[in-house]
């Protein structure tokens, strides 16, 4: 399984930061192929890209002649070829929990609150930039509600989101919180989750996922 790992994303997708989290974590060298989803109407509507995925969105993993699609998708992918360090723990009972913590934040918000979304809502509703901010932070509001209460019944916790090593719910998870921030969410209700933000970004694999250290984040100098 030597072949070259290719991700198509966009530097502010939180899909493809979850997974540039995971590729991280497994230690894997990948090459990354911009995908403008703003610029010229939005790079992912080109017909050469809506070939690489014709759902026309990012993130795409190229694994030799491979091409794995959805995010989710992707992180269940390098765990399986590339099981340590594991993304899962090890019993049934706590991968589920992981799977749910990641699903509610993949899911549930992340999909009301994308970019498509959004653009919907302004193209077809004429709804201003005001409105379409605060239907973003209602439903990140809504998932952290959920989140924080199913971190609290778990009282052997630990320093992530399952345990003492981080997993698919934290590759969900803090790509999450940066949106959640660049909305202006108030985040002071939720200190579970924002322990865990402190945890992960600690750590160089995380750091290094950060949408503002991408090759094609905008620069300011």
């Amino acid at each position: 399984m030597n072949e070259t790992l290719k991700l198509y994303g966009y530097w502010r997708s939180s899909a493809a930061y979850r997974v540039r989290i995971g590729l991280n974590l497994k230690g894997l060298p990948y090459e990354q192929v911009p995908v403008h989803l703003v610029r010229d109407g939005g790079e992912q509507h080109a017909p050469d890209y809506a070939a690489t995925n014709p759902q026309k969105l990012v993130p795409v993993l190229v694994h030799g002649e491979r091409k794995i699609r959805q995010s989710m998708a992707i992180l269940e992918y390098l765990e399986e070829l590339w099981p340590e360090p594991a993304l899962l723990p090890v019993t049934p009972r706590d991968r589920a929990r992981t799977r749910a913590l990641a699903q509610l934040v993949a899911c549930d918000i992340h999909p009301l609150n994308n970019l498509r979304v959004l653009q919907y809502l302004e193209r077809e509703w004429n709804a201003p930039q005001s409105e379409r901010d605060a239907w973003v932070r209602h439903w990140i509001v809504e998932g952290f509600t959920a989140f924080e209460a199913m971190l609290v019944e778990d009282l052997g916790r630990g320093e992530f989101c399952e345990g003492d090593l981080p997993s698919i719910a934290d590759c969900c998870l803090i790509p999450q919180v940066y949106n959640a921030r660049r909305f202006g969410v108030d985040l002071a209700p939720f200190p579970n989750i924002r322990q865990i933000e402190a945890a992960c970004l600690a750590r160089p694999e995380f750091d290094a996922a950060r949408p503002e250290v991408q090759p094609d984040a905008p620069r300011n100098d």
